[in-house]
Formats: structure tokens, sequence, C-alpha cells
């Protein structure tokens, strides 16, 4: 054994632990070594050469970590959750507070420096890291703060659903987050936001009555119904096209914490029967009712026919709404029951597999008739070396009741939001499922009109156009405002006019 190492190591692990976190954070911080230029890249694809002194200049004006690749921590901040993408920034600043993201936004335009910037690392295209570029990665900004008499709770940038969830729950208050409690709060509401509540209480960026952003320019801004009016309505919805949201503040809504929830499965050979019940039940739904139908299948297995309830409405009621569905003969599975809503948002924690890799294709639609049907069931394919999956996530109820242009979210008639995903395991070839994918897409597409930019790949011109419709030219006019460089690209991006 080597005794000076062993005893030096101990006494760094000793001294460690008895620091405070922020004093931690400050000690990886100060271990970072800049010992020369680095080259990194433009916006635009051109490398540029960033000197040591900016860098360590940068470093000094930071609270917050900077990370070098070699950097304790970097490769962990660089990664999303889709195994596929593999990219490596030159710089990683994580933020302590909106002061640092003012910083790195500054450093990363003087300099032209291609932008990304990371909440949860949901993005299946990876929009979230970049190559040779600057990373804003803010999963050290994390708090949420529940005003419990205004029924509000103020959410820092880098938190999670769950945090917002746990927090707010403890009050008996809710507001819509996702499905899954690991999503970055950030990138789930500013294209739109989905969930257990949706129906009940909006979208997730219907709830927000607030931000602080950093715009291109550096500067923190406040944007609300009253100040910067224009910059809040093309943040919900328009997505990361305007800044980084350091703080947001959400309307909360009381809600009792437990809910009737649960599965309803049936075989993979009843699909067509079960969906067609979806399109009726789901029309004819309750605010309160949230439905999800969903067809998995794991790698070599045949797959089943799932629906996805969650009745958080007066429990009284459960049983009359939920009757339908609890009458269907058969099942292999039938869960509906007691839940509580937290633990209930964590379920589908692990249920994404990411092994590998992954590939998605989404839209909208407005009706759910027998053709469609048959091309959704008679095109999905279970495969050994894959896991297939289609799902409808049900919209309408109170998302439908906002108008069009009251924010930048466009698709409020739509019914349903269909979406087929394909993963894959680490060493399999990925363009067969790919390929796949895309031509089952194909099949669903000509139903459907517009895209979820939470979750399509980026999508370009006239396609980007159309499906923001009669909302399109006045993100045009916002982004001409407040990033008329383009700094905040790695989205689907609006382009500036200026």
């Amino acid at each position: 054994m080597n005794r000076r190492h062993f005893f030096t190591g101990s006494l760094a692990a000793a001294v460690t632990a008895s620091l405070p976190a922020s004093a931690y954070a400050q000690l990886l911080h100060s271990m970072t070594t800049v010992s020369s230029s680095i080259v990194g890249n433009t916006g635009d694809g051109a490398e540029v050469e960033i000197e040591q002194a900016a860098v360590e200049e940068l470093k000094g004006a930071l609270r917050g970590r900077l990370l070098l690749p070699g950097s304790d921590g970097y490769d962990v901040a660089r990664r999303v959750l889709n195994p596929s993408i593999d990219r490596f920034p030159a710089l990683i600043v994580q933020p302590s507070g909106a002061a640092d993201v003012q910083n790195a936004v500054t450093f990363a335009r003087e300099r032209g420096l291609l932008l990304a910037v990371k909440c949860g690392g949901h993005s299946f295209s990876g929009k979230s890291t970049c190559d040779g570029g600057l990373q804003i990665d803010l999963s050290s900004m994390r708090h949420v703060r529940i005003d419990r008499g205004a029924q509000t709770a103020h959410v820092a940038g880098g938190c999670l659903l769950g945090e917002l969830d746990h927090e707010a729950m403890a009050h008996g208050l809710v507001t819509t987050a996702g499905t899954v409690s690991h999503t970055g709060v950030g990138g789930l509401t500013l294209g739109g936001g989905f969930g257990r509540l949706a129906r009940k209480h909006g979208l997730a960026l219907d709830n927000v009555r607030s931000v602080d952003i950093v715009t291109a320019d550096g500067q923190l801004r406040h944007a609300s119904a009253d100040e910067n009016p224009d910059l809040y309505w093309g943040v919900r919805g328009g997505g990361g096209n305007f800044g980084v949201v350091t703080s947001f503040e959400f309307q909360l809504h009381p809600m009792d914490r437990t809910v009737i929830a649960g599965d309803v499965v049936l075989p993979i050979e009843r699909a067509k029967e079960f969906m067609r019940f979806y399109a009726d039940y789901s029309r004819e739904a309750p605010d309160e009712l949230s439905l999800d139908f969903i067809m998995p299948s794991a790698p070599g297995q045949p797959g089943v026919a799932i629906i996805h309830a969650v009745w958080s409405g007066d429990p009284r009621q459960a049983d009359r709404v939920l009757a339908p569905l609890n009458r269907i003969a058969n099942p292999i599975a039938n869960t509906i029951g007691a839940k509580d809503y937290v633990a209930l948002q964590r379920t589908w924690d692990n249920s994404d597999p990411r092994q590998g890799g992954d590939y998605l294709k989404s839209g909208f639609v407005y009706d759910i008739d027998d053709r469609q049907i048959d091309a959704i069931i008679d095109g999905f394919e279970p495969h050994p070396d894959r896991a297939t999956n289609f799902f409808f996530q049900a919209s309408g109820g109170a998302i439908g009741r906002v108008p069009v242009d009251a924010t930048a979210f466009p698709s409020r008639a739509a019914i349903n939001a269909p979406t087929v995903v394909v993963s894959w395991n680490k060493g399999v070839d990925p363009d067969p499922h790919i390929a796949y994918i895309r031509e089952y897409w194909a099949t669903i597409e000509p139903f459907t009109r517009g895209f979820y930019i939470n979750v399509e790949e980026l999508s370009a011109g006239d396609s980007l156009v159309s499906n923001f419709e009669k909302n399109y030219e006045r993100l045009v006019s916002v982004k001409n405002e407040y990033d008329p460089t383009n700094l905040f690209r790695l989205n689907s991006n609006i382009k500036p006019t200026v």
C-alpha cells in the first residue's frame, strides 16, 4: 500500500466532508487549472481561439464552477440523457446564480461562441450540449420557495420537476409538472409543459406568472404581464429562443395529495379495440381526468396496450368517471386505485430505457378515426434489438380554452399528441431503427398538424413557420428585439431577421 497516498487521500476526504456544499463547490472551482488558450467553435461553425487570460478572467468572475476538458465533473456535465449524444464543449459554466449566468452569456456573445443551456438534459436531439462551444449547466441552481398565502412557487432555473412537486404538495398545492420527475422545469415549461394535471390546470406555461431571464445582451430582465410583456408572451411556448430563465414564478392550485390512478393493460392483439375505446373515452373525459394510451414493446417482446388514467377531481366521483375503464373485460392487469400524487409523478422515472440511444417523432392530432388507428397499429413493429413505443397523450380541457394568441404555444385545439419512440442498446447499429421510425411516422404524419417543440427533432424553415401558425411573425419580432444575433440557436430556432 502507498501509505503516503492513503493518508493524504484520507485527509483530503475528511476536509472536504467537513465543508458545506457551497464551500466544497468553491474548492472544486479553484482546482480548475487554465494552462493555455482554448480553441472553440462559433455559432456559425468557425473555429475561434479563446485566450488563456480571457478564460482566467471568466473563472475569476464566477462564484460557481468553470469546467474545462479534464476537469472533475466535466464528463458528467457535458452529457445528456440520450447516450448516443457525445459532445464536448470547450467550456462549461455551472452558475451559482443569475450573475454567473450573465457573465457566461456575455462571454459567449462577445466571442460569438456556440451556446448550449442544460437543465435536466432531456433533449432527445442533444440541444443542451454542444461541440466546441460554451455550455451553461444549471444543475447548481436548484431551489423552490412556496408562498402558501399567494399560492405561488418561486423556482430556480435549474430545478427538476420532482423538486417542484415535492415542495408544493407539502402545502397541499400543485401545478402542471410533466410525467417524469427528473425533467428540467425550464425545458418543459418554455416549450409547453404537458402533464397529469394539464387538462385541469392548463400547460405548465399557462401557470407561469413571471420569469427572470438573462437575454443575449447579458441583462437580467423580469418578464410578466405588466413588465416586458412581449418577452413574457414569447417565453411561454417559444422554447429557449430568448435567453436563460434563472427563476420562474408559478401559480399553484389546491389539491388533495391522494388521486385515483393506475393502468389498465391488454394484450397487443386487442390494441385496435382498446384504441377505439380510448378515442371515444378521452373525447368525453372531464377536465379532471388525464389519459394516456401507450403501446410499449421491450426488445424481443410483442408489447402490450395500456391506458394510464389519473383522476384528480372529487374522489366521490371517481367510480362513476372511471367505470367504463374498469368494465374492460379480461385485462392482463388493472392497477387503478388510490395513489400518492408525488409518488405517482415518479413512477415513470425509470421506464425510459436510454441505454444506448433514442430517436422519436411527434405531432398533434385533432381527431382519431379508424384510418388513423389502422395506421398506428398495423405499422407498430416490435424488434429483438430495440424498444419500440407509441403513445397518445390527451390534450384538450383547460389547454384548449386558452386563446391561440395568448401565448406563443400554437396547438390549442389539438385533442391528442401522438409520439413514436425507438430506443436501442449500446453497440447496436442505430441506422435501421431510425429508418424504421421514420417510415412508421410517415404513415401517421398525414393525420397530424404541427409538432411539440419539446420533443421533436430540430425543424426549420417552412415547417417551423407552419407549426407556430399566426404566432410565428410575433415570435420573430420578439427574437429581433432580444436576440438579434441568434446567440440562443440550439432549439427549434426562430431565426432573427435584423
